[in-house]
């Protein structure tokens, strides 16, 4: 077995780094403090490529890996996770699933801006009736001959307002239950498409999420992806490519805050010494790193698994979940290690800890992680 990045992913991996600490340290916390969307770090992530990493060049993208995917995740994370989901979702969800499902006209209309960053894109699917359960969507999309006329309500999209171009996941028959589901490809600015207010959350506050309102929207026939009855399954499938990028989120989030904690534990004394020579401290950092490497290694397992063309529901649930329940742990800890410092958001570790909470929630709660999960077990 070879654990070792290629000189590229090395090269990726260093260059997210790079750009983390120059553009997306600076300001963070006062952009966390006011909610503010990081436009400018989103435009110069399109130019370094990280919108689309994984798109075809000839559509705009990079052409990367999935495995390099989520080395730029984790490096974004470790510094703002708000930035860090605008590209998971544009990535995972939005430019994969119109790679993956979209027809060509879809492609050059849309992937290509999207690839580039040039617009960004956001994943319609929670309702506020309809979050984990996806089969119990409100939302309709009645079929009118060559349009589809769009009603309903969806909640806590990421991208909300800055979006452009939103796949909208909705009930054309509900007789057919999950097989009477459509995915369209909504734009901003259609009549009766409305942003709801924004929310006003614990972590990733950076990013913009938001409930969307369609009333009567008319959706042209051609911006339905895949055939008739196909929504479910392009949701499905899209998502469980983004447990993956969530999953690297959360190693970010957690190899941050241990970085940081650990940087500190060498710097305070007490006692006559630095905290890190206690051994309460050293046992914590050690427990802090070794769950990190475990989810590090779940991760890039689940990235290489689709790269290779592999199922990775199974690895991208148990990576999603490990890594998410390990980012918890270690942004706590790395709270306590700080002590009264790690209470004030000076120091970053609160501001880490605040946006782990979300990764055991989005994307598949930690609790439908272990449905996919045992079910994959069970069947083995």
């Amino acid at each position: 077995m070879n654990f070792s990045l290629s000189e590229e992913q090395l090269m990726i991996q260093q260059a997210a780094r790079d750009f983390a600490q120059n553009e997306l340290l600076p300001g963070v916390i006062e952009r966390d403090d006011a909610q503010e969307f990081p436009t400018k770090q989103v435009e110069q992530m399109g130019e370094l490529g990280f919108m689309g990493m994984m798109v075809d060049s000839k559509y705009g993208g990079s052409g990367l890996d999935t495995v390099s995917y989520a080395l730029v995740m984790e490096e974004l994370s470790k510094i703002d996770a708000s930035s860090s989901v605008i590209v998971s979702v544009n990535n995972s969800l939005v430019c994969w699933g119109l790679e993956t499902y979209g027809n060509e006209e879809q492609k050059q209309k849309y992937l290509t801006k999207l690839a580039t960053g040039e617009i960004i894109g956001a994943f319609c699917l929670s309702e506020p009736e309809a979050g984990s359960d996806a089969t119990s969507q409100k939302t309709t999309a009645i079929d009118k001959g060559d349009h589809y006329i769009l009603n309903g309500t969806k909640n806590w999209i990421t991208n909300g307002s800055s979006a452009d171009v939103y796949l909208v996941i909705a009930q054309t028959d509900r007789e057919k239950a999950h097989r009477g589901i459509n995915a369209l490809i909504v734009e901003k600015g259609m009549e009766g498409f409305e942003i709801g207010p924004k929310e006003n959350k614990l972590g990733i506050r950076g990013s913009d999420t938001h409930s969307l309102l369609f009333n009567d929207v008319k959706v042209p026939k051609e911006n339905r992806i895949g055939e008739d009855g196909f929504g479910f399954k392009f949701a499905m499938k899209t998502l469980a490519g983004g447990r993956i990028g969530i999953a690297a989120q959360a190693l970010g989030i957690a190899a941050g805050a241990y970085e940081l904690a650990l940087k500190y534990s060498k710097e305070r004394k007490a006692f006559g010494t630095e905290i890190s020579n206690h051994q309460a401290i050293a046992f914590k950092l050690a427990d802090m790193h070794t769950k990190i490497e475990a989810a590090r290694f779940l991760v890039y397992k689940a990235a290489w698994d689709k790269d290779q063309g592999n199922n990775y529901d199974l690895s991208g649930a148990m990576a999603k979940l490990y890594a998410s329940e390990v980012a918890m742990e270690t942004t706590i800890e790395a709270v306590q290690i700080h002590g009264g410092n790690g209470f004030v958001k000076d120091y970053h570790v609160e501001r880490l800890m605040r946006d782990a909470k979300i990764t055991q929630i989005y994307e598949g709660t930690s609790e439908i992680q272990k449905i996919v999960i045992s079910r994959s077990v069970i069947k083995a």
